[in-house]
């Protein structure tokens, strides 16, 4: 497909506009008395290239599925964005005077609670993970034609989140994916390390695989052929490294220091002046936006187990295999069902799903924070439902990409192996003993704890279906069942695994300590002393009915005990819902300190969440 230079009229066209959403941003950040006018006009020509020339994109429909996807990872260059789309006649252009305003959605950063926005950005170094979760689900799950593209700034790509996108398109063949360095030379404390050496950026995006454009970013012309020639390419991704200069058409502005992060205020009209001197079309531009090609509606709802989680009576098993076997029943059930991993599938048993679905797996590697980004791109658009897997304690690394997941309203599921210290002897580094705390805290998450592998098969099962963050944690010692197919499983609903009309101290625990627990209860039974034993499946939500009423049973005796820190686990949820009611006293048996390696059953007793440490902590609670 030859290059049809656009004529002298689009061009012109394509440079008013530019030259406007600069106007555009500085008026909206004077208006909110705060914001990033600086980063917006560095981006202008790219801005109006790919809005109003190169993508395909239906304006009533900003999320329809059949569209061009565009990112903006440096998220504080909102207002740009904001403007393309009024401009593009998404809504009026009066309209972005109210940005910041705390009734406008106009946010200080992109949010999806715009219709145009599929993610936040604004935590740097995210967008293009995303982008290229995007780029794969077009390629190789919609086998559509849709394109994905990613401005990035300069500066941001000194995060390593960058270059694990980065090497992940270009191993995954994603010629779908445009990422447009701005290269405007300035950080927000001082210039960037690399400065304008466009040669660096050429070089190092290459090295990583990209087709590689060096362009003028100011040039209307040069990006037209730029993005042509990317659509061309095939087998590999797009790199535009544009050379900017901030503060783009500002007098006083224009490629200095210190007006990053602020309004233009003394500087605005003489800045306005200059720019709108180059406009020679006021407007409206009769410019024809493409429409992209459909593709067909999915259906990623009420998915289900293809088959009931039926184990034989005895058996014991691990959760971290039961998640294997759930996650290929209800990919049977859904062929929208994707999974991915980070080079760990043969210890989370993500392993079984690739065997069956090898089309619907994604290998991450090991780059946990691009590997997490991959799944929230593979789940915008309702295109897909993503399983992320890896051992619960490598998705600390990538606590920001979940908190921003949540920002972003996404719905992706996380699956953790290998918690807590009865891993055994790895040692400290590969037991995850903060995951839970971290999954609470995030805003309208959902934590389930399974505890045998029926009550996994039940939690993927339900994850699936559950809009928002899922965590499931799993766990690699094998666990006898608790329950079968009959049993009615439900977020938010705990199990009473063990209990008499004599009980006198209730016992909460999860997979493992819920176990522990329940040979506490035949130790103690031999002298006797009866417990409660709950199994709560979800930490968040909490079924608070059920734990109240047991401890009002067991003289308002709790222990909790879990294979976690004793901060913001299972003993804080409990503590955080039963801290109103006096009549509760709630005992916290959890891992304190560092642990090290050894024996599953040996660190269990160590850290005192054994079996024989709950029996313990019973009698001295009676005593």
């Amino acid at each position: 497909m030859s290059y049809h230079r656009p004529d002298a009229g689009l061009l012109q066209n394509l440079k008013d506009i530019a030259n406007k959403l600069r106007i555009h941003s500085i008026n909206a950040t004077d208006a909110s008395n705060s914001g990033h006018p600086s980063s917006c006009m560095s981006m202008a020509e790219v801005m109006s290239v790919l809005f109003f020339n190169t993508m395909r994109y239906s304006v009533e429909q900003p999320r329809s599925p059949s569209n061009d996807r565009f990112i903006l990872s440096k998220g504080h260059a909102a207002p740009i964005l904001y403007a393309a789309w009024a401009e593009a006649g998404l809504f009026p252009t009066e309209d972005l005077l109210k940005l910041r305003k705390i009734d406008s959605d106009l946010e200080g950063h992109p949010t999806p609670r715009l219709n145009f926005v599929d993610v936040a950005t604004g935590s740097l170094g995210q967008g293009l993970s995303v982008a290229v979760g995007m780029g794969y689900t077009g390629k190789y799950i919609d086998k559509a034609d849709y394109r994905v593209y990613c401005v990035i700034g300069d500066g941001e790509s000194a995060e390593g989140s960058i270059w694990e996108a980065m090497a992940f398109a270009s191993h995954y063949h994603l010629d779908n994916v445009v990422a447009i360095f701005d290269v405007n030379r300035l950080g927000q404390s001082e210039p960037t390390s690399l400065q304008h050496q466009l040669d660096v950026y050429k070089a190092r995006a290459e090295s990583f695989g990209w087709n590689t454009y060096i362009v003028d970013g100011h040039s209307v012309d040069d990006l037209c052929k730029a993005f042509h020639d990317a659509s061309t390419v095939k087998g590999k991704p797009t790199c535009i490294v544009a050379k900017t200069y901030k503060g783009r058409g500002g007098p006083e502005v224009e490629d200095k220091e210190n007006w990053h992060g602020k309004p233009l205020g003394a500087q605005s009209q003489a800045s306005r002046e200059a720019i709108s001197q180059q406009i020679k079309n006021k407007g409206p531009h009769k410019i024809q936006i493409s429409q992209p090609t459909p593709v067909p509606d999915v259906d990623i709802t009420n998915i289900q187990l293809s088959s009931p989680p039926v184990y034989e009576k005895g058996a014991k098993v691990a959760t971290r295999q039961a998640y294997g076997k759930a996650l290929v029943k209800i990919g049977e059930n859904n062929s929208r069902v994707v999974a991915m991993d980070g080079d760990t599938k043969n210890s989370t048993f993500a392993i079984e799903f690739k065997k069956a679905f090898p089309d619907r797996f994604i290998e991450c590697y090991i780059a946990e924070q691009n590997l997490v980004g991959v799944g929230i791109g593979c789940g915008c658009r309702n295109r897909t439902v993503p399983f992320i897997s890896t051992f619960a304690c490598f998705l600390t690394r990538a606590f920001d990409q979940i908190r921003m997941g949540a920002i972003s309203q996404t719905n992706a599921n996380f699956v953790g192996s290998h918690c807590g210290v009865s891993i055994g002897e790895d040692g400290p580094s590969q037991m995850a003993l903060e995951d839970i705390a971290m999954f609470r805290s995030i805003p309208g998450s959902t934590v389930f704890y399974p505890s045998d592998a029926v009550s996994c098969e039940r939690a993927i099962e339900l994850a699936a279906n559950q809009k928002g963050i899922c965590f499931v944690r799993t766990s690699r010692p094998a666990t006898s069942m608790l329950y079968d197919e009959t049993t009615k499983l439900q977020i938010g609903k705990a199990q009473v695994v063990r209990q008499s009309d004599k009980d006198s101290v209730t016992v909460i625990g999860c997979c493992v300590t819920l176990h522990e627990a329940l040979k506490a209860a035949d130790k103690l039974a031999i002298d006797g002393i009866n417990i409660r034993v709950i199994d709560p499946f979800t930490i968040k939500p909490l079924d608070t009915e059920t734990i109240i009423a047991s401890a009002r049973a067991t003289g308002g005796r709790v222990i909790t005990v879990e294979d976690h820190y004793a901060w913001g686990g299972l003993g804080d949820a409990v503590c955080g819902e039963l801290g109103p009611y006096k009549e509760f006293s709630v005992y916290k048996m959890a891992v304190t300190e560092i642990p090290r390696s050894g024996p599953s059953a040996v660190l269990l007793e160590k850290f005192g969440i054994s079996a024989n440490c709950i029996v313990n902590k019973v009698r001295e609670i009676l005593a």
